[in-house]
């Protein structure tokens, strides 16, 4: 274990978002390094993008993110008609009726001053026009997730200022699903989520959006009913024989494990690997697709609940369910993301482009360098030209501050490691959404997510991702445009020693005098002309906006 390592396990108590340790929270070990990212201003900031999509008719919902000192009031100037602002929240609701490009100014003021930010909202068939922000439950809580859980991660969004600075959708994984039935027979809750409707309206009034999970096979990876079933009537013979749990997860019982002899059964059920196998197997079963497809009912039903975002899994997606899922998401007078999950076969990538908003280019991600430095430099190359506006490539989850899958630790990522994931993340333009627990967010972690001159590189409205100009060497130059005419760049040490690394105005488009500003420190470097040579540590980023000087 390093010694970055051993820092990273520390947590400060006094910094958590809330007053109440949880029960899985690590005591303080020793202090965490200090964060790059300055405090934000006392002045109002707005940040988030210069443009939102919606579709005609759909409910509209968008909280002005901004910084500053409250309290602040909130107002906008060519406000469409249908949109109404509460000036005490930032909250934009109401729905636009007509196809068209709206140019709004939004306005934040407190005690110390204004900012004022131009915004354009653009009622078409597109959605979601940068990245989506925001949190999933998987790499946190795993299959242990409840409403209660959802509810307070949601709350802990408001509580650390995330919100602030963009982050938005709270979204449940796996683990929410229990019967099908209603009048809609479609999926319902377990007695985890006891009010559905209820909790998207909680995190609605938040300023936030809600998300869910669901897969076209008969059963999710955590063995739960999927969006398929072999019974025309939505029930499933493994919920009816009562092999599941009190949340409705397969594998309670088995036949064959009853048919034992008593010694016998007591001899198999010490052996936990072996049960397991058999719970995994039964789970494995329902790996298939049904025979009777539920994705109108289903859609519909997410519609009724106030679902924005959906998180389809399995693997490997096809064209035919995905367009199945699109057409009946498109029907349900909301505007929901469509997340593909996972490993999107690359010879479909224009099908994903067309029929979805993001797609995961890879397996999943876990809080180690081979996983994330894997994916994020070694499988994104190929898909860059499949990105445009409101279709996203997805390199999965961000996996910083306190992740583990129902058992939350401290990332395994050095601090050096998270600078490079956030940074290169940011210049993919890819899909932002944290795992962790938000309850209990060190300064550190808050620093890496609430820095907003890097957040503002994967909201550019270009939504181009950077490309690599260097080849064949652990020394690695990322190069993204930005829709002002100006460039990202970012510095990379994948190598195991510092290095000294030469960013050459040739390889990366650069041409005369260009002011370099640091912005992670949110720091001006100076001018420079031809190249500029800066240390990165192992494993490190150096993150960096180029402007021409005047005159070049």
């Amino acid at each position: 274990m390093n010694i970055n390592h051993i820092l990273l396990l520390s947590l400060i108590a006094s910094a958590q978002v809330s007053a109440e340790p949880s029960p899985s929270a690590s005591p303080a070990v020793a202090e965490l390094p200090a964060t790059l990212t300055p405090p934000s201003p006392d002045t109002p900031r707005i940040n988030g993008p210069s443009v939102f999509g919606v579709r005609p008719g759909s409910p509209f919902l968008y909280a002005v993110p901004a910084t500053g000192v409250r309290p602040m009031t909130f107002s906008a100037e060519g406000l469409p008609e249908g949109l109404t602002l509460d000036p005490a929240t930032g909250q934009i609701t109401g729905k636009l009726f007509h196809e068209g490009t709206n140019a709004v100014t939004l306005i934040a003021r407190n005690a110390t001053g204004e900012a004022r930010k131009p915004f354009r909202i653009i009622a078409g068939p597109t959605i979601c026009l940068t990245p989506p922000m925001g949190w999933n439950s998987w790499n946190c809580w795993g299959g242990q997730v409840s409403q209660e859980k959802v509810l307070r991660s949601a709350e802990a969004i408001k509580a650390a200022g995330l919100d602030r600075h963009g982050w938005t959708y709270v979204n449940i994984d796996d683990g929410w699903q229990g019967k099908r039935g209603g009048p809609l027979l479609a999926i319902q809750p377990n007695s985890k989520f006891p009010d559905m409707k209820g909790l998207a309206d909680r995190i609605h009034a938040l300023g936030l959006k809600f998300g869910i999970y669901s897969t076209p096979w008969r059963g999710s990876y955590e063995g739960h009913i999927g969006g398929s079933c072999d019974q025309r009537d939505g029930t499933y013979a493994w919920i009816e024989s009562g092999d599941h749990n009190e949340f409705m997860r397969i594998g309670n019982t088995d036949p064959s494990f009853n048919d034992l002899p008593g010694g016998a059964q007591n001899e198999v059920a010490r052996n936990k690997s072996q049960q397991g196998a058999l719970v995994m197997a039964k789970r494995k079963s329902n790996w298939t697709f049904g025979k009777f497809p539920f994705a109108d009912a289903d859609a519909r039903q997410w519609g009724e609940w106030g679902v924005d975002y959906l998180k389809y899994d399995w693997n490997p997606i096809d064209v035919p369910h995905v367009e199945a899922m699109s057409k009946a998401l498109g029907n349900t007078g909301r505007d929901i993301v469509f997340s593909l999950s996972n490993s999107a076969p690359f010879k479909n990538a224009a099908d994903w482009q067309k029929l979805a908003t993001l797609w995961r280019t890879t397996g999943d991600i876990n809080d180690s360098w081979k996983s994330m430095s894997g994916i994020g430099f070694e499988k994104q190359g190929g898909w860059v030209s499949y990105e445009v506006p409101g279709h996203f490539n997805d390199p999965d989850m961000l996996v910083v501050g306190r992740v583990g899958w129902g058992n939350p630790h401290p990332s395994k990522l050095t601090p050096d490691e998270q600078y490079t994931h956030v940074s290169l993340w940011c210049l993919l333009s890819a899909p932002l959404l944290l795992g962790c627990d938000l309850e209990h967010l060190d300064p550190f972690t808050l620093g890496l997510i609430t820095n907003d001159e890097v957040l503002a590189l994967d909201q550019d409205e270009l939504c181009k991702p950077a490309v690599c100009v260097t080849q064949g060497t652990p020394l690695k130059v990322y190069v993204k445009d930005l829709a002002d005419g100006t460039k990202a760049i970012g510095l990379f040490n994948t190598g195991e020693t510092p290095a000294t690394l030469t960013l050459d105005w040739k390889q990366a488009g650069l041409s005369g005098k260009q002011k370099l500003r640091d912005l992670w420190r949110q720091k001006d470097l100076g001018t420079f002309e031809g190249s500029y040579s800066a240390q990165v540590p192992v494993h490190g980023a150096v993150l960096l906006k180029a402007v021409p000087s005047a005159g070049s």
